[in-house]
């Protein structure tokens, strides 16, 4: 079998778009977090959509960086958001707070100040009272570590 060049040249770019933009095996930088999520979601990739996630681009100080997280849910008896899980990937202990919610609590929302240890990715993760799960992940940019760096 011969290619010509413009044939291999359009496997490359293929090839390179799958990398890119393709199916991610995981989700975090570590494998700690990694482990963390599965955990948490039973094994299931979290959807991107439904959480958000507020966090500073910038964070001058990361012994106290604050986060708030939302989720879009109608928080009914039939279709609510179980619990919200937030880690911090960068840090020696990525699971940072655990929130959990009823259909009687009316909004899923919170907020907390965390520590961050390096510039590192927050993530939100919702679980739904039906099972499925969802994501936001943001980069926090660290100048001062929190946890000794």
């Amino acid at each position: 079998m011969t290619l010509s060049r413009r044939e291999a040249l359009g496997l490359t770019a293929g090839f390179a778009a799958f990398i890119a933009f393709g199916p991610k095996a995981t989700i975090a930088a570590t494998p700690e977090t990694d482990a963390a999520i599965k955990a948490f979601t039973g094994g299931a990739m979290p959807a991107e959509g439904k959480v958000s996630l507020d966090t500073p681009e910038i964070a001058e100080n990361g012994n106290t960086v604050p986060v708030g997280v939302s989720v879009d849910s109608p928080m009914t008896a039939d279709s609510y958001v179980e619990s919200v899980m937030i880690l911090a990937d960068g840090n020696p202990n990525p699971a940072v707070a655990t929130f959990h919610f009823t259909a009687i609590s009316g909004a899923a929302e919170a907020k907390t100040r965390i520590r961050l240890a390096k510039t590192q990715n927050v993530i939100a993760i919702a679980k739904m009272s039906d099972g499925s799960t969802f994501m936001d992940t943001k980069e926090v940019k660290v100048t001062i570590g929190g946890c000794g760096g």
